[in-house]
């Protein structure tokens, strides 16, 4: 354990020095703005979310409007991101019990927002992080893929990597090293062709995946 914090800790300080400054590339104005875009970017980019969101959050802007609006008003809006069906029952169902139990507030606990519909770890990760500030681990496909190249991690389970990168990672640093990872998965460590030849992260890397 010792050795992988001091190797991780090398990790952490090239990431921080190539992405100073990171935040979500979803588009919000507030913490129910973006439950709603990080429901929406399950299987889809945050490009195509923020060009979907634009028009949304102009019709719709709380809970209790995505409550009121009917399923074709809400999947005619957000059909572009894909499986829409299936996200309108999820972001309707969640602003009814959002309206129910938290008065319209969306709230600021990891518990609390794992029970809500269509809200799970990593969602929930993604509003106490980027709304409220509140320390969490967010493993999308970059984070897991990354972390199991950089064996970080031995696991393929989503939850299982977050309690591994936990171990390893000071807790301060948890919000800002996963979107470290991802920005670096977009841009370099991609799942098919990652560009080795470019990586500051290559000599820390022994994955079946490298490209010498």
């Amino acid at each position: 354990m010792v050795q992988q914090k001091k190797r991780t800790a090398k990790i952490r300080k090239i990431l921080k020095t190539t992405y100073p400054d990171v935040k979500t590339q979803l588009h919000y104005r507030n913490s129910f703005e973006l439950l709603v875009a990080t429901i929406l970017s399950a299987q889809c980019t945050d490009k195509q979310v923020n060009g979907v969101t634009k028009d949304l959050f102009r019709k719709l802007k709380t809970p209790d409007d995505f409550a009121r609006a009917s399923n074709e008003t809400i999947e005619e809006l957000i059909r572009p991101t894909g499986y829409f069906r299936n996200k309108t029952k999820n972001i309707r169902n969640c602003s009814v019990s959002l309206l129910e139990k938290y008065k319209g507030k969306v709230p600021q606990t990891l518990d609390e927002l794992v029970k809500l519909p269509g809200v799970g770890r990593k969602t929930a990760n993604v509003v106490l992080g980027a709304a409220y500030g509140i320390p969490g681990i967010v493993v999308d496909t970059h984070v897991a893929r990354i972390s199991k190249r950089l064996r970080l991690t031995e696991n393929h389970d989503p939850v299982k990597i977050e309690f591994d990168l936990m171990k390893i990672i000071p807790k301060k640093e948890w919000n800002d090293f996963c979107l470290q990872l991802i920005y670096f998965g977009r841009a370099i460590c991609k799942a098919r062709k990652p560009a080795c030849s470019t990586c500051p992260l290559y000599d820390l890397c022994d994955s079946p995946d490298k490209i010498s």
